[in-house]
């Protein structure tokens, strides 16, 4: 109570939010908080859904594809709770089958509250634009090796990254009948090309701007055809480095509600294929190549406000109930009635000050 409650498309002043055990049980003039309910003055903070990653690889210490450890993956989630992002989808990028596979059956067993599932990011993509990803690990999609690679453990991937022009018809029905979200990157198609794509089921777009086909005047590539194209998502990440903020602005304004927010952030890592240095405000490669983001979803909504000119509320739905809808989840993303009590309250300044997660205070 004593704070400002962003819910969905309502901003809520002199309300209490109301939590039973872990679930949301409404918003209340403060003159109707029930009898038995705990009180938590907030002091004019901001109130607002747990945050949402569609993709991170990381985050403290810990890479989970250079560790790939049940206790990799849990700490990793103890990292993001505390930052305030109580949902989110583990990465990795292009790897060896055998890394994807052993990544598949760690997070069955790690059975995580908080990480939702796995995006594979590859192998699958077209090494013109790898960007950081290792082009001899870059393999031609067949349905014989998705068969192999969902045989056992399948079930813990919700999303993947592909690069349309590369991929079948029969391939990308394979992953629609299992349920994955097929997101376009790492792509050099054509409009004609991603157009098609979206038409057949994929539905969202990775990193828009990186590593992808550019907007040009003849040929508007894969950015041009997210534009143009009435219902495709597309994710971006606003820390100023891997997208300037005016080509932010710009998406803004074409894509609007189809716009959400990711981190692609990854951790320091001297091991393994992929080996983070931080410089300064973001990763790169040993040999200088941009590599992930040291972003923090809260830290780029700060910076969809200060930054881009986005209204608060707007830039909280691009870290929250944009990347629910596009995943399917009505239960997250938002604090309606019956919902998952997952809430992130944070200052002026954006500083985390309270964390629940399943109505249970972490922070």
């Amino acid at each position: 109570m004593n704070g400002i409650i962003y819910s969905e498309y309502d901003i809520f002043r002199d309300k209490a939010l109301l939590i039973s055990g872990p679930t949301i049980r409404g918003i209340v003039d403060i003159s109707d908080i029930p009898d038995g309910y705990e009180q938590a003055d907030v002091g004019g903070s901001h109130i607002c859904p747990g945050l949402i990653d569609l993709q991170i690889y990381g985050s403290g210490e810990e890479l989970f594809s250079a560790e790939l450890t049940v206790d990799s993956l849990h700490k990793i989630e103890c990292h993001l709770l505390e930052q305030g992002c109580t949902s989110f989808y583990l990465t990795l990028a292009t790897n060896t089958l055998e890394v994807f596979r052993r990544a598949m059956a760690v997070f069955e067993e790690a059975a995580p509250k908080v990480a939702m599932g796995l995006h594979l990011e590859g192998p699958f993509l077209n090494a013109a634009k790898r960007g950081a990803h290792p082009q001899e690990l870059i393999v031609e999609p067949q349905v014989s090796v998705l068969e192999e690679l969902f045989a056992e453990h399948g079930d813990a991937v919700k999303m993947m990254t592909i690069a349309p022009e590369n991929v079948s018809e029969a391939c990308v029905r394979f992953l629609l009948e299992r349920g994955v979200l097929l997101s376009a990157g790492h792509s050099n198609a054509t409009r004609e090309e991603a157009m098609a794509a979206f038409d057949t089921g994929v539905r969202a777009v990775t990193h828009l701007w990186n590593a992808m086909s550019p907007l040009h005047h003849r040929n508007v590539g894969v950015p041009g055809a997210t534009f143009l194209h009435p219902s495709v998502c597309a994710s971006i990440i606003v820390d100023g480095i891997h997208v300037d903020f005016e080509a932010v602005k710009l998406s803004k304004l074409l894509l609007r509600e189809r716009l959400f927010l990711i981190t692609d952030a990854v951790a320091s890592c001297n091991k393994g294929i992929y080996k983070h240095v931080l410089n300064g405000d973001h990763y790169v490669l040993p040999d200088g190549t941009l590599s992930g983001s040291a972003l923090t979803l809260l830290k780029a909504v700060e910076n969809c406000v200060s930054r881009v000119g986005i209204a608060l509320d707007e830039a909280l739905r691009m870290a929250t109930l944009y990347p629910a809808d596009l995943i399917g989840r009505k239960d997250i993303g938002r604090l309606a009635e019956g919902t998952v009590a997952n809430v992130l309250v944070f200052s002026s300044t954006f500083e985390v000050e309270s964390v629940y997660f399943m109505g249970e205070k972490i922070r």
